[in-house]
């Protein structure tokens, strides 16, 4: 396993988004499964990745599987929320330097991307101390 997915797992095994920082480039590219453009930089990343660590990573969040290639790994998991069962696979990219340069989320079934997109968007505005 890459170091830098070693990291991941331990960030999201500890949901410790604090190691976030050191993880990802400066201009890391988050692709959300509910978000339509691609969002820039480490920290909206930042901030959708904590979003999710708390929404999806709930105590029934796994992975079940892994794929790598040379600067890029496929994760896929499973996790339920709500009584809804959300299968997806985290697409990861890094560069050289170890950092995470890509990350993209791609969810399933369709009632688990509605549920996703109500709850990361209420996480995000808590997160951002809005009501």
């Amino acid at each position: 396993m890459p170091d830098v997915i070693r990291t991941w797992h331990q960030i999201v095994e500890a949901r410790d988004p604090k190691r976030l920082d050191g993880l990802l480039a400066d201009d890391v590219v988050f692709v959300s499964p509910v978000v339509h453009t691609p969002q820039t930089g480490k920290a909206v990343t930042a901030a959708y990745l904590t979003a999710a660590l708390q929404v999806l990573n709930n105590g029934h969040f796994r992975y079940l599987g892994a794929w790598y290639g040379e600067a890029s790994a496929v994760l896929e998991f499973e996790t339920t929320v709500d009584g809804i069962v959300i299968n997806g696979v985290d697409m990861i990219g890094w560069n050289e330097a170890g950092k995470i340069t890509h990350f993209k989320v791609m969810a399933r079934p369709l009632k688990a991307i509605n549920l996703l997109h109500q709850l990361m968007g209420a996480m995000l505005q808590k997160m951002a101390g809005r009501p």
